[in-house]
């Protein structure tokens, strides 16, 4: 197999091939597990992405009224948007990791015991019950309920280290905002009563949706994906998988993928797919970054930036092709665009039908602005 198939196939997985019908949005969230939320902007751009028909206040209402999605931290401890169905799957698989408060360095790192861990986390979801608390108040309720000095100002500070552990654990996700403070709920309460999944299900199945979305891919890939320590523990849920799993060779590569999915990844051609992807999409935070033949090592510092932070792609047929940006002026909505190399003209006329879709949703007036590697601007209005 060669990568041109493998590119052309993730877009097609990931939805970005052709967008769904919006009342399919549910399914989406599901297929690429979850919506990176670090920024709700960007959530709700990687669901338009996919997704045609979307309204701009889809996915608040699927968070706080329909509560189809729960707000949680997940993979890599990072905030996402989840399938509130499926928390039972996400619960069970995280719990399959070694849990961060019982590492030594975490506990040096936060000042506390095992013990005083252990007291906090289980003090959350009692915090927590017929009620919703805002940073605050939960951070001085469980200090008072543990008794531990000084819990309440490890509580409030940071970004939600000492909570991420009760989120893993089905313990606490997050309520609407009161103002500008966010509040957090007790799932059970906020969603109604649920059930982690067998924890070897669960490894196996969130194992299946990596490979059928982000796959072929090693152990490595996947043990960054959901956070693992080590790459050891990511082998043995690939191994878990048994015959349902094939190792195929990229381009000299030894990767894993589902073996179901085998014949239509080798099967599958470049369609001439542009798309606007914005900050942290999956695209992005799953694909091979050290490969040349999805982004080259030249452009690499400007898709993946210090602290985490992964910027919004120009992507064509799988490959990151350039970065953009967009800005609210009033009435307009500017969109910049500057590409790595020289487009072709359908992939030109491609991102400027995908700028104008931008604007369309998020309701004003196009600015095209086509920005040249020496930074000369040339300016296109539509």
């Amino acid at each position: 197999m060669n990568w041109e198939s493998v590119l052309a196939w993730r877009v097609e997985r990931q939805q970005l091939a052709e967008r769904a019908p919006r009342r399919m949005s549910l399914s989406v969230v599901e297929r690429i597990a979850g919506l990176h939320a670090q920024l709700t902007a960007s959530a709700e751009l990687t669901l338009w992405a996919r997704v045609s028909g979307l309204r701009r206040d889809d996915v608040s209402r699927a968070l706080w009224e329909e509560k189809t999605l729960v707000k949680t931290w997940a993979m890599r401890g990072t905030l996402h948007f989840m399938p509130a169905p499926e928390l039972g799957l996400w619960v069970a698989a995280q719990g399959a990791l070694k849990p961060r408060h019982h590492g030594g360095a975490w506990l040096r790192y936060h000042g506390l015991t095992r013990e005083e861990a252990d007291a906090m986390l289980d003090a959350i979801p009692r915090a927590l019950d017929g009620r919703q608390l805002t940073r605050e108040e939960l951070a001085v309720e469980v200090a008072r309920v543990t008794g531990i000095a000084g819990l309440d100002g490890k509580l409030r500070g940071g970004f939600g280290d000492l909570l991420k552990p009760a989120a893993f654990r089905g313990d606490l996700c997050f309520a609407p905002s009161e103002g500008r403070n966010v509040r957090f709920a007790r799932p059970d309460q906020w969603l109604g009563p649920w059930e982690p999944w067998d924890q070897d299900e669960a490894v196996r199945e969130l194992t299946r949706r990596f490979l059928s979305a982000y796959g072929p891919a090693n152990r490595e890939a996947l043990a960054r994906w959901f956070g693992m320590p080590s790459p050891v523990l990511a082998g043995r849920w690939l191994k878990a998988l048994g015959d349902e799993a094939a190792v195929i060779e990229v381009a000299g590569q030894g990767l894993v993928m589902l073996a179901r999915d085998v014949e239509a990844a080798a099967a599958a051609e470049p369609a001439g797919v542009v798309r606007l992807l914005p900050a942290f999409d999956h695209y992005v935070v799953a694909a091979p970054r050290d490969l040349d033949a999805v982004l080259p090592a030249e452009h690499r510092a400007r898709v993946y930036r210090p602290q985490g932070w992964l910027s919004p792609v120009l992507l064509v047929d799988g490959r990151m092709a350039g970065v953009w940006s967009h800005e609210r002026k009033g009435e307009r909505v500017v969109v910049e665009v500057e590409p790595f190399g020289r487009l072709g003209r359908a992939e030109k006329a491609a991102a400027s039908a995908e700028a104008r879709a931008l604007a369309a949703f998020l309701g004003g007036e196009l600015e095209l602005r086509w920005v040249s590697r020496s930074r000369r601007r040339d300016r296109h209005f539509s």
